[in-house]
């Protein structure tokens, strides 16, 4: 071949046309397995919000909010308005962010499977305390390690599922992380709406069946295979070989083995991640690693994910039909997440962020208008508009778990070379936990000070988020991941900034060469 080919986008591949191999089975239980590790995120995000609107957990912890609620006086906006209450939701993001720090040599010393297996047991043991709390520091300690699990969990499941994923199936597969949380957060919902009749003791069964996704998320790491890049990574090429061979089954493995021994070289040549990963030709994925988790936060979706209850119940529904809906939510998020995963190879990764933009911008802009307009201090919603609340924030949900929920993980995932890419994920998980933090720590006291103007803040951020992708996101559809600097090089602003640095780091012109040379040899 003269000419070489080209990805979608205009990427010039290297030997990305020679990879060979089909959709094993063994690949996809692998993946699934995995991806159980996410439903432990999504079954604490939709767990904390069905249990701060539970009496019986206010009794016992929060005794000033649930006298709050109970006073008709109480401006509806406010009624749960508390920081400890906000801490106990957010002090496991605060623990998750710096968890994810140690996560990350961790991961790429030893691998993806470990980080795994210490996630899980961390969140088992997190879930045994809260389930056994008997104070408010027993509770924040359980919450703490739920946090620990949480940081090594989301550093090392996206890359596994990344690296272990066929290129032309990469999107769908590593998006059965984000479905995993997606259905964490509808069993978490339903959990809460049974347990809610149990009076004093249903929060802590809905909290001590965390245990339960965190057993799973333990077991399949122990039986899960490393994956080829990081066992390649780690000097063992053989081995590595021989799992590449496995989970693609065929032997014709040389072409992309070859970019992971390609890869793997310049990996091992950079001895300080973090320090490599600020140098201007990583500059693309590092801007991404940090943009993209903060917008996905900013859409206001956790609010809605992790209050869901307590803000139907401020807009006047009755206790059972606030986790009702909330439950509602939760099952749109689950099916919503199954359109991605099913378009997202075909259509691309930016047509799904824009679009799901647009349509979030639209949802938050008509919420804010009918609270404004129809919900006072003192007012409680018609049956009609809460139908139509009700629906619009479906839409919404449908809208990000189509869009910004998987791709929020996807995209990072899989843009950065390997010598960074432990170190860019840690980033990534970073950044989401610290403005998740933000977000449930300060929503509370947000929504008891804006008011409607909230969901205006939050339609603000998602246009801002969707003209970035527009300007600067490339399409990353079908493009391997050891080839993925290339796809930088070609991008119209990108391009500039990574040119500056051309020449100047030995590590970046093996990389180039290892790339570009043998298409050209073709």
């Amino acid at each position: 071949m003269a000419g070489g080919s080209f990805a979608p986008g205009g990427v010039a591949k290297a030997r990305a046309d020679e990879y060979e191999g089909k959709v094993t089975t063994y690949v996809i239980v692998a993946c699934i397995v995995a991806a159980v590790g996410g439903s432990i995120f999504g079954y604490d995000i939709g767990i904390s919000g069905g249990v701060t609107s539970m009496d019986g957990f206010l009794k016992k912890f929060f005794p000033s909010v649930y006298e709050k609620k109970s006073h008709s006086h109480e401006s509806n906006y406010c009624k749960f308005n508390d920081q400890g209450l906000a801490a106990f939701t957010s002090s496991l993001y605060l623990a998750g962010l710096v968890a994810t720090l140690f996560a990350s040599p961790v991961t790429r010393n030893y691998g993806r499977r470990i980080s795994i297996i210490c996630g899980g047991i961390s969140f088992l043991v997190g879930a045994i305390l809260n389930a056994a709390s008997v104070n408010f520091g027993m509770l924040l300690s359980g919450r703490i390690m739920l946090g620990i699990g949480i940081g090594f969990g989301n550093q090392a499941i996206p890359l596994y599922l990344s690296e272990m994923a066929p290129t032309h199936l990469r999107g769908g597969l590593n998006m059965m992380f984000q479905l995993a949380t997606t259905l964490g957060i509808f069993s978490a919902n339903m959990i809460n709406y049974g347990t809610s009749k149990l009076d004093q003791w249903g929060w802590r069964l809905s909290l001590g069946l965390a245990a339960v996704p965190a057993l799973l998320m333990t077991i399949g790491g122990i039986l899960l295979p490393e994956t080829p890049n990081s066992l390649i990574e780690q000097g063992s090429k053989e081995k590595g070989r021989k799992v590449l061979e496995r989970i693609r089954g065929t032997q014709n493995v040389d072409a992309e083995f070859e970019d992971m021994v390609d890869a793997s070289e310049l990996a091992n040549s950079v001895k300080h991640p973090f320090r490599n990963i600020l140098k201007k030709r990583n500059r693309p994925q590092l801007v991404m690693a940090i943009c993209m988790p903060m917008f996905q936060i900013l859409t206001g979706i956790n609010s809605i994910l992790f209050y869901a209850p307590v803000l139907f119940q401020s807009m006047g529904f009755k206790g059972n039909a606030s986790l009702y809906s909330s439950a509602l939510t939760g099952a749109v998020l689950a099916l919503s997440t199954l359109v991605s995963i099913a378009t997202v190879d075909r259509l691309g990764r930016r047509v799904l962020l824009i679009g799901g933009g647009i349509q979030m911008i639209v949802c938050q802009v008509i919420v804010g208008i009918i609270l404004g307009l129809k919900f006072g201090n003192n007012q409680q919603l018609s049956e009609g508009y809460s139908i139509a609340v009700v629906i619009v924030i479906c839409l919404f949900v449908a809208a990000f778990g189509w869009s910004w929920g998987p791709l929020g993980w996807t995209v990072p995932s899989e843009i950065f070379p390997l010598e960074t890419r432990s170190a860019g994920q840690s980033i990534t998980v970073a950044v989401n936990l610290f403005f998740t933090f933000i977000i449930a720590q300060s929503f509370l006291s947000l929504l008891c000070g804006l008011k409607f103007g909230l969901f205006l803040f939050f339609a603000g951020w998602i246009t801002i988020m969707t003209i970035f992708v527009y300007i600067f996101l490339p399409e990353t559809k079908g493009v391997p991941i050891e080839e993925m600097m290339l796809l930088w090089q070609r991008h119209w602003f990108w391009k500039k900034i990574i040119s500056e640095d051309l020449g100047e780091d030995e590590s970046f012109e093996r990389q180039k060469n290892s790339l570009v040379l043998p298409r050209q040899a073709r």
